[in-house]
């Protein structure tokens, strides 16, 4: 227990959520929640790849400016993006201004939509790969596993860029496909309980 956060109304959290202020409301509502929004779904990916050498606080707290720059990361959108997109996003002090994730996240809007044609949504795509109870780690005890490997494979061979097998895993833990909150985590029954109740796109 003593490795775990003690949020303000006295439950203990995933020590992690008590790094910094914004932290905790993201966990509490949306760390371990099962996704099937396509654009939610995009949007997280894209702000893994941001992520990657950083930390999440960076990026959390550019969270709404990624928003506003990306269009609410509508896929169909920046997929049409051009080059003048490309230089309003690196002018843009808002947010991570690195030109090859900014790239990666308009070539992997094209590839989203192409994704979508094929299997109907990026949802019914992902959730393919949620790990069965035989084949997920203890919480918090890897940064990669043989699923996130195989999604990040699979990815790449369509054409994605940025989705390395630990920004993939990365990506999974937040969007519910694995339920990585502590065991001790008052949180973490609810996100088992939101996982149960989850309708897995098809």
């Amino acid at each position: 227990m003593s490795e775990m956060f003690m949020g303000p109304d006295g439950g203990p959290r995933c020590r992690w959520c008590g790094a910094a202020p914004e932290f905790l409301a993201y966990h509490d509502n949306e760390w371990g929640f099962p996704a099937r929004d396509d654009q939610r779904l995009f949007e997280k990916i894209s702000l893994e790849a941001f992520q990657s050498g950083l930390s999440w606080r960076t990026i959390l707290a550019k969270r709404e400016n990624f928003r506003a720059a990306f269009h609410a990361f509508d896929f169909h959108r920046i997929a049409r993006y051009t080059q003048r997109d490309i230089e309003r996003l690196l002018n843009d002090t808002g947010i991570v201004r690195h030109r090859g994730k900014i790239e990666a996240v308009i070539n992997n809007a094209a590839r989203a939509v192409e994704l979508v044609q094929k299997e109907g949504s990026l949802a019914a795509f992902i959730w393919r790969y949620e790990p069965n109870a035989a084949q997920t780690a203890p919480p918090q005890s890897v940064s990669r596993s043989a699923q996130s490997d195989l999604l990040a494979k699979d990815l790449k061979k369509l054409g994605w860029k940025f989705v390395g097998p630990t920004t993939v895993y990365a990506f999974m833990q937040a969007m519910g496909l694995i339920n990585d909150h502590a065991e001790q985590c008052t949180i973490r029954p609810r996100a088992e309980n939101a996982r149960k109740a989850f309708k897995k796109p098809s």
